[in-house]
């Protein structure tokens, strides 16, 4: 109760409420003891063994769905990308949980549970044949293998799911809950929030080479059963450290239902817009420009219309604020907060949008290429062979190389060259990524023409390494694209909406896989010309399909998305809170406000 009644004395402008803090008993935090970098550490250790169980996972499951559970090569894709989808996209609902009713350590202790509960049903089914169709080589010529129906497909997408559904929960409040623990509104540790988000991906990074080498070779060589089993053993690992960092949190409260107010701002609008916008709606108006005014004259943002949070954007929803709304509905007013909200939701999905096509590339990265990479040559040594599901942990080897350069050395030159505490502003940053990222299909398209080429005439087999580019291009597109989207998704989300908005950033992903999926059914069906050849990417055998051409098509899509992306990211406006201000500055505004009404 005291807690609620503190957010409610707090809550008129959306960002006071973002500044409120407790422990785990609910008593308000002590800074010298809650919060910071070693509280973040302990949920920087559950981010980076939940990515080593679950990449293992996800990275090598075509191979498990193809070969031991016998489904089509681009159905078993299919499967993947819409399990990685599925992943993602429930990366909603974890955030609407938090934001809303559990907060973000009671939500990542339940679903760490769930998926760890999915990790070890996956292992017994890999272990136990009756619950396998019988074994068979899928790439033999006359062979027909038994797909796996009934009760045995049905535990295999229980596990998947139960896997999907932690996970996807887990995602945006490992990211939210690690950057709760420095306070974003001040700006002495705004420049530690950033680099945060830098030592997450790093962390990120981290685990993903490890599930990549270590645990992918241990699928490979021991089975897919152990495989699963050691996920399931790192996925508790996480766990623990998750629990360890318990008293040293500072923890957001939940702020109640985040679509309630926001919701009943889009139907105030729709029932009042023939109404003039007076009174409340002109505050909004007069509050925001003052901010806008004084931000610019304390050296804080002279060029994206800071403080202002797209006031001349969408203004048919300032209608929610009349005062005819608030005498003639029964229902509860709509408040400046859910205006701001609305606005702020709106703004972000342009941006949102242009990276899907980015993480369409991604799921190509995590099937066909895997796929691309059993077609060609594995041996370095006599007797040593790369899974090739271990290929996609070239660029994050790299990765864990240039991500502590990037943050050691390119962001001070960076900060000193731009004035700006990132360096590199969130929206550039992206923008490089999405431009650098066509490159890598570019790349794959080139080595796939050149493989199938080299098989097809003279039955040899390309090295693996050849396709080695199209992952390292990747990976540095990511490191910008990725780290980008979430640190400018959470600086722009308000007072109770972190972790909804950090979501949005994964539910990308998700939007990117199922696309995967719908355009490989589509390219499938568009390209079968004659009704019999079945299309670019229906055979089980990579060197009757034409991958190259499917690669080359994302190419041109991924460079026509980045073009739509330099238009939405000069549509955007900043939003930087005032209470980035001084004292003084506040003060300030006060009383130009008063001098202005007077006036």
């Amino acid at each position: 109760m005291e807690v609620e009644r503190t957010r409610e004395s707090l809550d008129g402008d959306g960002t006071s409420s973002d500044q409120l803090s407790f422990d785990w008993r609910g008593r308000p935090c002590n800074p010298n003891k809650h919060g910071g970098m070693r509280a973040a550490s302990f949920v920087l250790g559950l981010q980076a063994f939940e990515i080593m169980a679950i990449a293992a996972v996800g990275n090598n499951l075509i191979t498990y769905v193809f070969n031991e559970m016998h489904f089509p090569l681009s159905k078993s894709a299919n499967i993947v990308t819409n399990f990685i989808g599925t992943v993602f996209l429930l990366s909603l609902l974890g955030g609407f949980l938090s934001d809303s009713y559990l907060g973000c350590f009671k939500t990542m202790l339940v679903f760490g549970l769930v998926e760890l509960s999915g990790f070890l049903l996956l292992s017994i089914q890999a272990h136990l044949p009756q619950l396998k169709p019988p074994k068979c080589n899928m790439m033999a010529e006359g062979e027909h293998c038994l797909q796996a129906k009934g009760y045995k497909a049905s535990i295999l997408f229980l596990a998947l799911y139960l896997i999907a559904m932690g996970s996807g929960c887990l995602k945006p409040n490992m990211i939210s809950h690690g950057a709760d623990q420095f306070t974003k509104h001040d700006p002495n540790q705004s420049r530690k929030l950033s680099t945060y988000f830098n030592t997450a991906y790093f962390s990120f990074c981290a685990g993903e080479m490890m599930a990549l080498t270590v645990v992918v070779w241990i699928q490979t060589h021991s089975g897919m059963d152990i495989g699963f089993g050691v996920s399931a053993v790192i996925m508790a690992i996480g766990l623990i450290s998750l629990m360890c960092g318990m008293v040293f949190y500072s923890n957001k409260p939940p702020q109640g239902s985040i679509f309630a107010p926001i919701a009943r701002v889009f139907f105030s609008a729709i029932t009042e817009r023939k109404q003039i916008c007076t009174s409340h709606a002109d505050k909004i108006h007069h509050s925001q420009n003052i901010a806008n005014y004084h931000l610019t004259i304390s050296g804080h943002e002279s060029s994206s219309n800071a403080g202002n949070l797209h006031a001349h954007k969408f203004r048919f929803l300032d209608k929610a604020c009349t005062k005819s709304n608030s005498y003639r509905n029964k229902h509860k007013p709509c408040t400046e907060s859910g205006v701001k909200q609305a606005k702020t939701l709106l703004s972000l999905i342009p941006i949102f949008a242009c990276t899907i096509i980015f993480n369409t590339i991604l799921a190509q990265l995590q099937t066909f290429s895997v796929q691309q990479g059993r077609s060609m040559n594995t041996q370095i040594f006599n007797s040593f062979q790369i899974p090739p599901a271990s290929l996609q942990s070239i660029p994050y080897l790299m990765l864990i190389i240039l991500v502590p350069i990037y943050e050691t050395t390119i962001i001070p030159l960076a900060r000193r060259l731009t004035s700006k505490e990132s360096g590199i502003s969130p929206l550039n940053r992206i923008g490089i990524g999405l431009f650098t990222v066509t490159f890598s299909m570019v790349s794959a398209a080139v080595i796939e023409k050149k493989r199938r080429n080299l098989a097809i005439k003279s039955n040899e087999m390309l090295s693996i390494f050849w396709i080695a580019p199209q992952f390292l291009v990747f990976g540095l597109s990511e490191m910008f694209t990725a780290v980008g989207l979430i640190e400018f998704f959470y600086k722009q989300s308000l007072g109770g909406m972190q972790a909804f908005c950090t979501a949005m950033t994964y539910c990308s992903y998700s939007f990117g896989f199922f696309l995967s999926s719908l355009l490989v059914s589509l390219v499938n069906k568009v390209t079968d010309l004659d009704g019999s050849s079945g299309g670019w990417l229906n055979n089980n055998d990579l060197n009757k399909d034409r991958l190259d051409l499917f690669y080359w098509m994302l190419a041109g899509l991924s460079l026509l998305n980045f073009f739509n992306y330099l238009f939405w990211s000069r549509w955007y406006s900043y939003f930087i809170p005032v209470s980035y201000m001084s004292d003084h500055c506040i003060e300030e505004k006060s009383e130009d406000a008063e001098n202005r009404t007077s006036l």
